[in-house]
């Protein structure tokens, strides 16, 4: 059998807003919705494919069966909507692929699931999707991943007996470890930053370096805002003023980051709120095909789907992941390092990002050129499908031909994706 290539037709993203910041009014489900309507929009041989919808449900609701052979009976139009969620404990419960899929308006013949691996569940929608434009099972798929901390709710656990007199803890589902199980070894865990702090102790990385990394993804973000790099890649949020990402400080500086006091130890730690990504809000979202999805669409590919992996290690070793699964991908795209031109790591920490990167020994300077996450910032979903789609666009630009997209992953894990540009080849 021989594998169709799978392809990044086009990606988009909103800005990234701070927790509790402009984006915070804005449900989750609706987020999804919206980067889903923009590239849906964006792609000519989808015109006309929203406005389907109306006759569609009412046909639905009457349980009228569609017609075969019209218009909204071609499931290839778009084979199926995934996307990747780190909570699902709020307003994006009920599998938000699917429910983003219908608040935008789509054919309510298109399927939509959902995926969670924490940080990296939107570069595994990815993944998913490729895997099925590869076996010949889609020529268009549509992923993507969101997250609101902002909105993510306090849980209640149920009770063992029914009536209890004691009191009951609600759990913060923002972030990190909740409803731990007793039977997790303690080391497991612990917060992220304080696996960070032991990663940076195995390692070696001081708190110089950090901050050096960290006021790097402040400046070159604000520059590549500057440039116009963002401009085909960012749509705003409709009923909200929030036009570029909402925690880029473009004055960050070493000696700034350095007054930051450490946040997870006090007398020996290295780790602030300002070599760390913050918390936000956004959603983005990919088209992934076949060659015949580019008719489909109308659009030309940017990228190939050429390796992707994952990987796993000691859960409080988390940041360390990406390494092998970076390596595996390579190896699975027949290249090498010697061969990669720019690098999308997701930056969780300033530490584990050059852990990652010393570990390859790949030059700096190809490392997040249009900045990263401790700038952009860090909602949980939707990471996976913002380098990607950084990446593609990247490439493009300057002509390089292969890329990698990579994240760390909470509980252990890495993923990665290796990106071949089309023109370059």
């Amino acid at each position: 059998m021989t594998l169709a290539d799978a392809y990044v037709f086009d990606a988009v993203r909103t800005p990234f807003g701070k927790i509790g910041g402009k984006l915070a009014g804005t449900r989750p489900d609706d987020l999804a919705a919206h980067v889903i309507r923009t590239i849906v929009d964006r792609a000519p041989g989808l015109e006309g494919l929203r406005n389907e919808t109306a006759q569609e449900t009412a046909d639905a609701l009457a349980g009228k069966p569609i017609e075969a052979g019209t218009d909204r009976a071609r499931p290839d139009r778009i084979d199926e909507v995934v996307f990747g969620n780190a909570n699902g404990a709020g307003e994006e419960n009920r599998s938000v692929g699917r429910m983003a899929s219908l608040l935008a308006g789509l054919p309510v013949t298109i399927p939509g699931t959902t995926v969670n691996r924490l940080c990296g569940s939107s570069l595994d929608a990815a993944i998913i999707a490729s895997r099925q434009i590869n076996t010949g099972e889609a020529d268009v798929m549509l992923v993507g991943g969101v997250e609101s901390m902002s909105r993510a709710p306090w849980v209640l656990p149920k009770t063992s007996r029914p009536f209890p007199l004691h009191n009951l803890e609600a759990v913060n589902t923002t972030l990190g470890w909740r409803l731990i199980n007793d039977a997790m070894p303690k080391d497991w865990t612990i917060s992220l930053g304080e696996s960070t702090e032991r990663l940076r102790e195995r390692f070696g990385i001081t708190r110089e370096r950090q901050d050096e990394f960290a006021a790097r993804s402040h400046q070159l973000t604000a520059k590549a805002w500057d440039e116009g790099r963002y401009d085909s890649l960012v749509a705003a949020v409709p009923g909200t003023d929030l036009e570029r990402d909402e925690t880029v400080r473009p004055d960050s500086t070493p000696e700034t980051l350095a007054g930051l006091r450490t946040v997870f130890r006090k007398e020996d730690g290295t780790v602030t709120a300002g070599n760390a990504s913050p918390m936000n809000d956004g959603a983005s979202a990919a088209l992934l095909g076949s060659e015949k999805g580019a008719e489909i669409l109308g659009l030309q590919p940017i990228a190939r789907i050429a390796g992707r992996a994952t990987a796993a290690n000691e859960p409080d070793f988390f940041g360390y992941a990406p390494v092998e699964a970076v390596n595996l991908a390579l190896k699975r795209a027949g290249i090498g390092w010697k061969d990669v031109a720019a690098v999308e790591l997701n930056e969780a920490f300033a530490a584990q990002s050059l852990a990652c990167t010393d570990a390859w020994g790949v030059d700096p300077e190809i490392v997040n050129a249009w900045g990263g996450a401790i700038a952009v910032g860090h909602p949980l979903g939707a990471s996976g499908t913002r380098v990607l789609g950084t990446l593609a666009r990247r490439l493009q630009a300057t002509g390089e031909r292969w890329g990698v997209a990579a994240l760390c992953i909470g509980v252990g894990q890495g993923i990665a994706v290796v990106l071949e540009n089309v023109d370059a080849r």
